[in-house]
C-alpha cells in the first residue's frame, strides 16, 4: 500500500485511481481508512476514491508531535496538494469532520463539497475529559484491549452492538481499534480531547455541505449536528435511524445516499 511523507509524517493512503472526480475520506478517532470501505465500494465505479490514515493511527507513522487538529488539517491539505486532486469532495467522520470543516473554511479552493458525519464544531465537553483521560491512561500503559469494553458503546450504537447478525462485524472493528499502536493512538486521543472548537469558522463555509448523525450517537449527540446545520448556510441535515457514532459502518446505505446528494449539489 502506498505511503507519502508529509509534514514530518509517513502517511498511509489507498487510491482506486482513474481520471474521475475525487472523493477523499477522513476517518474518525481509533479507526483508519477502512471504516469507509462500504463507501469506496459504492462510489469507486464513478469516482476516484482516496482514504488515508491520520498520523499515529492505522498504518501511518507514529510521530513525536503533530496530533492537534490544526496539524492534522495541514496533513490533509498536503495530501490533496501532493496528489494534485483539488478541488475534491471531502467526507469526514468525527475527527475527520474536524479536519473537513477547517479545510472548507480556510482552504476552500481544495474542496468541492463537504460531507460531515457524526462530528461537531465544539471543543470536547469538559465533563468528558476525566473519563476519556482515564481510558487513555489505561490504553497507554496496559493496552487498548483493557478498555475495549468501555470504548465500543461510545463508538457504536446499541442497535449495532446488540444485533446478533453482526457479531462478526463487531469483533472485527473491536480488533481494528485494539490493533492501533499504543503510543500513537493515545497521542491522537489527547489531540482530540484538547482540541479547540471552530464554531467561528462555520459561516465561512460556502460550498455544498451534507451533515449526518446517528440518532444513537452518544459521543457526538445529534444536537451538535443541528447546530452545524443552523450555522452552515444551505446545508442538509440527516439523522440516521438506529445508528451510533460510526455511521459509515453501521448504516452505510443512508450515508452513501447523503454523500451522493451532497456531491450532486455541485454538478
Amino acid at each position: 500500500m502506498p505511503h507519502i511523507d508529509l509534514n514530518g509524517a509517513h502517511i498511509h493512503f489507498t487510491d482506486t485511481g482513474g481520471d474521475s472526480e475525487v472523493i477523499v475520506f477522513s476517518h474518525g478517532l481509533l479507526f483508519n481508512g477502512t471504516m469507509f470501505e462500504a463507501q469506496v465500494a459504492y462510489f469507486r465505479n464513478r469516482y476516484r476514491c482516496i482514504t488515508f490514515d491520520h498520523r499515529g493511527q492505522g498504518q501511518s507513522s507514529v510521530t513525536e508531535v503533530g496530533y492537534d487538529i490544526e496539524t492534522l488539517t495541514a496533513d490533509a491539505a498536503a495530501l490533496i496538494g501532493h496528489l494534485g486532486i483539488a478541488p475534491c469532495h471531502f467526507v469526514g467522520l468525527s475527527m475527520g469532520g474536524f479536519v473537513g470543516m477547517r479545510l472548507a473554511a480556510r482552504k476552500p479552493e481544495l474542496l468541492k463539497t463537504l460531507t460531515l458525519l457524526d462530528t461537531s464544531a465544539d471543543p470536547e465537553p469538559i465533563k468528558n475529559g476525566p473519563k476519556y483521560r482515564m481510558l487513555n491512561f489505561v490504553a497507554r500503559w496496559i493496552g487498548l484491549w483493557a478498555v475495549i469494553g468501555r470504548i465500543m458503546p461510545i463508538m457504536f450504537g446499541q442497535t449495532f452492538l446488540n444485533d446478533a447478525a453482526r457479531v462478526k462485524e463487531k469483533k472485527r472493528w473491536a480488533n481494528v481499534i485494539t490493533g492501533n499502536h499504543r503510543i500513537g493512538i493515545t497521542r491522537a486521543v489527547s489531540g482530540v480531547i484538547d482540541r479547540d472548537g471552530c464554531t467561528e469558522l462555520l459561516d465561512e463555509i460556502k460550498l455544498p455541505v451534507g451533515i449526518g448523525v446517528g440518532d444513537e450517537d452518544v459521543a457526538t449527540v445529534p444536537k451538535k449536528s443541528e447546530r452545524l446545520h443552523s450555522a452552515i448556510m444551505g446545508s442538509e441535515l440527516v439523522v440516521f435511524k438506529r445508528s451510533g457514532h460510526s455511521s459509515s459502518i453501521e448504516t452505510p446505505e443512508v450515508v452513501n445516499d447523503l454523500i451522493k446528494r451532497t456531491i450532486g449539489r455541485s454538478e
